[in-house]
């Protein structure tokens, strides 16, 4: 009998034990995500427990491709600045870890509550990284906890999810009646709160600061640097502080000179006034962050005379070799723009500041030059004498301020055309992230660079994978076997429920586990003669909250990259969130809406 079992079920078997492989992978963290769950689809492809159709599925994914055209925009709005103003005001300064936390989860958690979790965390994304960096702070003690928070959000109101509104339509088909607006309220705003708690304790304990080893700050190439205070500047009657000038992570603000006379030892309180040169020195990353602060411009009148706008330039640097034809020679009057299309805006010499103006410096073999010149520079300097080496400087691209309202207003036109349901959020995203490539916010090739390809393929191949799970009966298998342990006491099979939802959500799709288990929960609640609504809400908060691995909800994917995070982080962090919120679900639940 056993024999006949196995051969009727090696499938499900099989998948089992390609499903805990697939698990073990990730927890060792040895090789890519992305290539461990590719990994584990083409090898049920190949034993003929997945179709073609089947393994490629997600490909196609709806999901998926709303994610795709959510990191377009969301890189749009961040290439022209226009949520990092907004968002560094709105967060301010912070005084420790967890009051940054608490700013970064809250709003987020709010919003989330009426629109979409997907847009929410592809926005603030990009917005926490910069600030973060700007204040110092570790951006992997902030982004999970943010993410976490704002799925969390979304369970306060009817379309705070997509799943809530999946389990409204099979209530709706069960009783003719789908769930109210604010149904859900009662029990998801007690579990923001909860979870709240928990990831601001928990945070300082159980997640990884994941910065690298070597600080920015670690950088030994010391930059001098002007900056100068445009006439129509924001900056302009701001203090040192409020303009967000003060403590930046390697940069120093040395003197200011205004109309000839120096303010040394500059005092936080000191107002900008228009025209101010402000003196920085510090390493090329932070030089970078000055070039994004709208109102600030290289104090080089050599500047304006190249023909690319700044937003179409980039920084290089360059190490003058001992036969550069301008060695001994003052850079004003080599003539380094006209000969290189290219302007030196900072240079560092052995890490001693230079006190000329950037015009008077004679340059000498060695030195290191911070040039602003047009993406072409590299290709053509590359086998230039004149330098030993150029290498274009990272994400040195100004941001085009000037096309900051269409990213805006396109940005605002996608949230509202899918929160109000004129077409569904994929059409949204798809259209928003047309608009931002063919209004020049970003470029083709900088929208394909802002994609996270890992997170992509880690969602596709997830899709397979529970795909297996379903074809083969193991999901349905796994289910009644959990539910039978559980006997028939009501709030037992209550936490069983709970239990095989999230299990299922962390290794599938969130919508894919309350639909597989939403049947058998209904119908436990029928065969028990109880009020299934304890049920009910149980399978919608279990399959919105997988916390435990990043394919539980596709915005841990999100945060996977940017964070620096391992597989390992999301069990550490996200285990005991879940265990949290099952506790929480299962003593309130049946109290809200009694047996």
């Amino acid at each position: 009998m056993d024999t006949l079992w196995l051969a009727a079920n090696w499938q499900a078997l099989l998948t089992a034990a390609v499903v805990l492989g697939t698990v073990f992978n990730l927890l060792v963290g040895q090789r890519a995500p992305d290539m461990v769950m590719i990994g584990a689809t083409v090898l049920l492809l190949a034993a003929g427990v997945l179709t073609p159709a089947e393994t490629f599925q997600g490909m196609a994914n709806e999901g998926m491709l709303t994610v795709a055209a959510l990191f377009v925009v969301a890189a749009a709005i961040e290439r022209t600045g226009a949520l990092a103003a907004v968002v560094d005001r709105a967060l301010g300064r912070p005084q420790s870890l967890a009051s940054a936390q608490l700013r970064t989860m809250l709003g987020p958690a709010v919003v989330s509550a009426f629109m979409n979790n997907t847009p929410v965390v592809a926005l603030m994304v990009p917005a926490i990284r910069d600030w973060a960096k700007k204040h110092r702070l570790s951006v992997s003690k902030l982004l999970m906890p943010m993410n976490d928070a704002v799925v969390l959000g979304g369970l306060c109101t009817l379309i705070g999810t997509s799943t809530n509104v999946v389990v409204s339509g099979l209530v709706a088909a069960k009783t003719g009646h789908p769930l109210g607006m604010f149904d859900i309220t009662w029990l998801g705003v007690p579990l923001l709160a909860a979870g709240m708690v928990y990831l601001v304790i928990a945070s300082k304990y159980l997640l990884v600061d994941r910065r690298p080893a070597v600080s920015q700050a670690d950088d030994p190439r010391q930059y001098s640097l002007e900056m100068l205070v445009e006439p129509n500047s924001p900056l302009v009657g701001r203090s040192i502080e409020e303009a967000g000038l003060r403590g930046l992570d390697g940069l120093f603000l040395m003197e200011i000179d205004r109309g000839g006379h120096v303010i040394a030892a500059v005092s936080p309180s000191e107002r900008l006034e228009a025209g101010d040169r402000l003196v920085f020195v510090g390493v090329v990353e932070s030089v970078v962050e000055l070039q994004k602060i709208r109102g600030l411009r290289p104090a080089n009148d050599q500047v304006f005379q190249l023909d690319d706008p700044r937003s179409e330039r980039v920084l290089v640097e360059a190490v003058v070799s001992n036969t550069c034809p301008f060695l001994g020679r003052e850079i004003r009057e080599g003539r380094f723009r006209s000969t290189y299309d290219a302007v030196v805006i900072a240079v560092a010499r052995n890490g001693e500041r230079l006190k000329q103006k950037i015009g008077d410096i004679r340059l000498e073999a060695g030195d290191t030059l911070l040039l602003e010149t047009s993406v072409a520079f590299r290709e053509r300097q590359r086998s230039n004498r004149d330098f030993y080496l150029v290498s274009e400087v990272r994400g040195s691209t100004p941001p085009r301020h000037d096309r900051a309202w269409i990213a805006c207003a396109t940005l605002v036109a996608m949230v509202l055309a899918a929160a109000l349901e004129i077409v569904p959020m994929s059409a949204a995203a798809f259209v928003a992230a047309a608009v931002v490539i063919c209004t020049h916010c970003i470029t083709p090739n900088e929208a394909r660079k802002s994609i996270e390809w890992e997170s992509l393929f880690l969602i596709a191949a997830s899709f397979g994978l529970a795909r297996a799970m379903e074809k083969t009966g193991l999901a349905e298998l796994i289910a009644h076997s959990t539910i039978s342990a559980a006997g028939e006491h009501p709030q037992a099979l209550l936490a069983a429920i709970y239990l095989v939802t999230m299990v299922f959500t962390e290794l599938m799709s969130n919508n894919a586990a309350a639909v597989l288990v939403f049947p058998i929960a209904w119908q436990t609640a029928a065969d028990l003669g109880v009020n299934p609504m304890p049920f009910v809400m149980a399978v919608t908060v279990a399959a919105s909250c997988g916390f435990a691995t990043p394919m539980g909800y596709q915005t841990n994917l999100m945060v996977y990259g940017p964070g620096g995070y391992k597989f390992s982080d999301y069990v550490r962090f996200g285990g005991p969130l879940n265990l949290l919120v099952m506790a929480v679900t299962v003593l309130l639940a049946p109290l809200i809406w009694p047996f």
